[in-house]
Parts: C-alpha cells; sequence; structure tokens
C-alpha cells in the first residue's frame, strides 16, 4: 500500500528507520511513533517508498 501524502511517507520513512536501527526510538513523534509500534518493516518500507512527485502534500479528507 503506497503512501496517500506526503506526509504520511515522512512518516512512515522515520519509523522505518528507528525500527531499523538507524535512529532512536525516542525521536519518534506523532503519527511516526505509532507507526514504529503497530506496523511490520515491509509494511513501513512500502509506504516510505511510494514515488513523492505524485504525492499531495496532505491527504484530503471526505
Amino acid at each position: 500500500m503506497p503512501a496517500k501524502s506526503k506526509k504520511q511517507q515522512m512518516a512512515a520513512g522515520a519509523a522505518l528507520s528507528a525500527k531499523r536501527g538507524e535512529t532512536p526510538k525516542s525521536s519518534l513523534k506523532g503519527a511516526s511513533k505509532g507507526m514504529a509500534e503497530s506496523m511490520s518493516e515491509k509494511e513501513l518500507h512500502d509506504l516510505a517508498s511510494a514515488k513523492r512527485s505524485k504525492l499531495p502534500r496532505r491527504a484530503t479528507r471526505h
């Protein structure tokens, strides 16, 4: 499942970095903290690897 916004992609990238041990988990805030706890490394990779040029800055709510 690709990311729906740039913000979601950035949060997934931060969570993935913490999950891999590249950054401390204590540096995570907000959505990235929840993502790191609840998603697998593969799920985070899929979210973080979306093409950025086609993503809106923020997802619209319906």
